[in-house]
């Protein structure tokens, strides 16, 4: 199976650069490039991709913008976005999660870590590094209010509960499978149900769920 690709930064070398290295990969085909968020917004409709290499700083529109109108759009919400950036503790982190990117990546990210970090989102997979993690925890601490219980935790068991707020900070299914003793193809399985049960595409949206939802309280 092929990955279509859209890899949108506003700086030629830099695009071309990825463009570049995607072509090597032969289960990876870009479709389409942008500079800015507008054009992104455009590529990303005509060219219908799988994953969307998005720049979070660019003139025109930035990338925060781009993700909310694709994630508005039902023909472009289920199209997977991994943010780039420079550093790893963007200020824009929880904004973009909350929109629904499915994970961040350091521009200056080696071949491998690029290819691997578009085969695990396109996977469903979260790319949320620790790092990534404690940033939405430390926003959620910045700003304490008042959360209220959302209904749809009634539709989780506890099993599931459980491993929620393990998703939500951080742990991996391994991780999650050695903490409550169990096989981490029973985690794998929890998960899947928690997302669909939660209308949720990714642990990138779990990891927000379960703050916003109030099933887990931030401690930094």
């Amino acid at each position: 199976m092929t990955v279509k690709i859209v890899v949108v930064d506003d700086q030629d070398m830099v695009r071309s650069g990825f463009v570049a290295l995607l072509s090597t990969q032969p289960d990876i085909e870009v479709v389409g490039t942008a500079a800015d968020g507008s054009e992104a917004v455009q590529v990303v409709r005509r060219t219908h991709p799988d994953v969307v290499l998005m720049d979070v700083r660019m003139p025109v529109m930035d990338g925060i913008e781009a993700l909310r109108q694709l994630a508005e759009n039902p023909a472009t919400a289920q199209i997977k976005v991994i943010m780039l950036t420079t550093f790893d503790a963007d200020e824009y982190v929880h904004e973009s999660l909350r929109l629904g990117a499915s994970g961040f990546l350091l521009k200056d990210a080696s071949p491998d870590e690029l290819a691997s970090a578009i085969r695990v989102v396109h996977a469903g997979e979260a790319l949320l590094s620790p790092s990534v993690t404690r940033q939405v925890i430390a926003q959620f601490a910045r700003a304490p209010r008042k959360r209220r219980a959302d209904p749809r935790l009634k539709q989780l068991t506890e099993r599931e509960r459980e491993v929620l707020e393990n998703i939500a900070r951080g742990s991996s299914n391994s991780e999650i499978a050695a903490e409550l003793f169990l096989a981490e193809q029973t985690v794998k399985t929890h998960v899947s149900r928690i997302l669909g049960k939660l209308g949720l595409r990714d642990r990138a949206q779990a990891v927000v769920f379960a703050y916003e939802s109030g099933l887990v309280a931030p401690h930094v």
